[in-house]
């Protein structure tokens, strides 16, 4: 890498590597756990996404709290395809296409939003729940692993540095004027 870089200073090339296979790393992982239960790492994102706004018992995901009333009853417990979008960082048409399969499988559906006459929310189904559970306990048992021999502040530091990255990358993207997915 030395040679790539005009002043020999690789520390930030290297950083990104790191940061890249350590994501890859995780992924593979998530993805290998998700096999055979029949979703992609991004139906599985979606899937927690609509469990958090039907209140279940949890940390709350980004972007999510716009929608769900925790404390209102009457409010619906799902989550437009759009909100979906914005949460996860990825297209309106990338988050319909993950509904379908989680709609396929049994895990979600479709409801009209009683807000809006126009919008559809979609919402975590009794098997959606159900197939979170019994994902759970495997997931945690990976993550344990995968970060074996973190101590709790490196875990939060970890996680404080790559969201840094996130709004950096963010950051870019708009002064470069690009719409954000």
């Amino acid at each position: 890498m030395t040679g790539f870089t005009h002043n020999g200073d690789t520390l930030a090339l290297e950083a990104a590597a790191a940061a890249r296979s350590a994501f890859h790393a995780v992924e593979r992982l998530r993805t290998h756990g998700t096999q055979g239960r029949g979703l992609s790492s991004g139906a599985l994102d979606v899937l927690i996404r609509l469990n958090a706004a039907a209140g279940v018992p949890g940390p709350a995901e980004p972007g999510t709290a716009d929608r769900t009333d925790r404390t209102d009853p009457a409010a619906p417990a799902g989550l437009t395809v759009g909100e979906l979008a914005r949460a996860g960082g990825v297209s309106s048409r990338n988050v319909t296409g993950l509904v379908d399969t989680l709609e396929r499988e049994g895990l979600a559906r479709r409801l009209p939003d009683p807000r809006d006459r126009r919008a559809v929310l979609v919402a975590v189904t009794a098997d959606g729940r159900a197939w979170l559970e019994e994902f759970r306990e495997p997931t945690e048992r990976a993550m344990a692993a995968v970060f074996h021999g973190f101590s709790p502040e490196e875990l939060g530091q970890l996680r404080h540095l790559c969201l840094r990255l996130v709004e950096n990358q963010q950051r870019i993207e708009q002064y470069l004027g690009r719409p954000q997915p």
